[in-house]
């Protein structure tokens, strides 16, 4: 009788013990997205970079560099999406930056909602959601896990850049308005800015970037790693003369705040912007984990207008790892690292200028869209005798007219087999096909495959065609863009750093959809609904 007893209270003790730990989470989840950033730029520019930045992560985090989207194509909405869902646009729905919608015969933004109003500034700015997004973030599964006590905000430039990552149960989504300079939001999340957006927009620091010029960080004679300053491939501030170094945005003054977006002065307005939001929402103040969702929009400005082998790009890089390396002390002093859980990663690549590629001999070009669009109703004109047939364009799509297609009895797979190889004729196109063959399930094609996964039946084209390497679809021969399935489009930067994660390093394949899993991993919540990604498994490096 006394072992039972003894061996009672021991059980008891030990359960009770047991039920006394609380469950061990990080603080503050902080999910980073470069806008427009190809997987070498870290190692390109390492010779300038400092040590707290970008280097501090590669050295004390763990990298997968390997990373690559399986998807295409690559854009910023469905790249936001996906990182955060742990699915592709095909299930999440963000199939594009935008498409045509059938039902009310308009193109949709991804992020547009006429439901709700604009909240700090005037106009449809704010006319903002992520009602469009079809699945959960991890941000959504995390208020769930925590009975909705978790803060989760997201902040960046574009809207779609914070509302999307954010996630339908967000406290705030936060972007950039041109117009007023102001960050703002929709009635989706509040009726009214909180005071210190208030307080934060009262600074007028975009006031203060455009009546500055942007020099160079370094001498403009050490930026070796790029092309020359003056070169044919880049494109000028509306008001400049050449695209060279310093660009004054005081004698370059617009009726609005757009140069902001298209300089590095927009990745540290968008920093200070989330430490001011981490210190006034006690973000990681409390034993509840939060999430912040930031992404670094000017990046992507920058590397349109100019390219990724220009000055303006490294110089803008450069910068950035500056701001990281604030954020990165910020959260140190405020929360310490080991409380935070950091990924950063980029929403797509870019390609070279085909330009600068066909000037070094390079198999590259262009495309214009209106050959293509031609084509189409030629061929339906000679064919069908009727162009109405074509309804809309899409992202390197067709929407034809189902209605009409059915009212004259044509037989509908046929005529989009025949459009596909009329357009075949186009020696820039790499592959032209019917969605229908999306529906197949054994696609043993690659680049078929990553445009399956982007195929929502809803929402998608009925013939689609993709470029020929190197080549992009356009007039304009200066900067660049970005949405094939090749490699300089979907391999990007992977780091995970800070709570629990071990410094090293990982060369296997790691898909985009893996960061969503691999997060709610550590934080022991559930996979956001839609994800088919797996959590990355990270040794430490010997």
């Amino acid at each position: 009788m006394r072992y039972t007893l003894a061996f009672f209270f021991c059980f008891s003790f030990g359960f009770f013990s047991l039920q006394a730990q609380p469950l061990q989470r990080p603080k503050l989840v902080v999910g980073i997205v470069v806008d427009q950033m190809k997987f070498d730029y870290i190692y390109r520019y390492w010779d300038k970079l400092g040590n707290g930045g970008f280097k501090r992560l590669v050295k004390e985090g763990f990298e997968c560099s390997n990373t690559k989207y399986n998807y295409a194509p690559t854009h910023t909405g469905p790249g936001h999406a996906s990182i955060y869902t742990g699915t592709t646009p095909n299930l999440h729905g963000i199939i594009g930056n935008d498409w045509y919608d059938r039902v009310t015969h308009k193109n949709v933004y991804c992020s547009e909602d006429v439901s709700v109003k604009t909240i700090g500034a005037e106009g449809s700015v704010g006319l903002m959601s992520p009602r469009n997004l079809l699945t959960n973030t991890i941000g959504d599964e995390l208020k769930l896990a925590t009975n909705f006590k978790s803060k989760v905000i997201g902040i960046a430039l574009k809207d779609r850049g914070s509302i999307l990552p954010a996630g339908h149960a967000a406290n705030a989504a936060y972007w950039f308005d041109n117009k007023t300079g102001n960050w703002v939001t929709s009635s989706y999340y509040m009726q009214e800015l909180p005071s210190w957006v208030n307080a934060f927009n009262a600074m007028k620091y975009p006031e203060k970037y455009i009546s500055q010029a942007w020099t160079t960080l370094f001498d403009i004679s050490t930026y070796t790693e790029s092309t020359a300053d003056d070169t044919p491939y880049e494109n000028l501030y509306k008001g400049e003369v050449s695209p060279t170094f310093p660009h004054d945005f005081s004698k370059l003054k617009n009726k609005d705040f757009e140069n902001v977006r298209r300089s590095p002065f927009g990745n540290t307005l968008t920093k200070d912007f989330a430490k001011m939001a981490i210190t006034n929402e006690q973000l990681g103040a409390d034993g509840i984990t939060d999430m912040l969702c930031l992404s670094f929009s000017a990046t992507d400005y920058i590397g349109h207008q100019f390219g990724p082998n220009s000055i303006e790009v490294e110089d803008c890089y450069l910068r950035l790892d500056k701001d990281l390396e604030d954020l990165l002390n910020f959260l140190d002093k405020t929360i310490g690292t080991k409380n935070v859980l950091l990924f950063l990663t980029a929403d797509h690549g870019a390609v070279q200028n085909p330009q600068l590629l066909l000037d070094y001999k390079f198999n590259a070009g262009f495309l214009d869209p209106k050959l293509v669009e031609s084509t189409a109703k030629i061929f339906l004109l000679n064919e069908y005798q009727d162009t109405l047939l074509l309804e809309a364009l899409g992202d390197q799509c067709f929407y034809l007219n189902h209605e009409l297609i059915k009212s004259k009895k044509l037989n509908f797979e046929m005529l989009c087999n025949a459009l596909s190889q009329e357009l075949m004729k186009i020696p820039q196109i790499s592959n032209a096909f019917a969605a229908s063959l999306l529906n197949n399930a054994l696609i043993n094609d690659k680049c078929l495959h990553f445009s399956q996964m982007s195929y929502n039946v809803r929402r998608s084209g009925d013939v689609y065609y993709t470029l020929m390497p190197n080549y992009i679809e356009g007039t304009n021969q200066k900067g660049t863009t970005h949405g094939a399935a090749f490699a300089y489009d979907i391999h990007v930067p992977l780091f995970f750093y800070g709570y629990n994660i071990t410094k090293g390093n990982t060369n296997l394949p790691v898909n985009i959809t893996d960061i969503a899993p691999t997060i709610s991993s550590i934080l022991k919540i559930e996979f956001p609904n839609g994800c088919f990604g797996n959590p990355v498994k990270m040794k430490a490096k010997k």
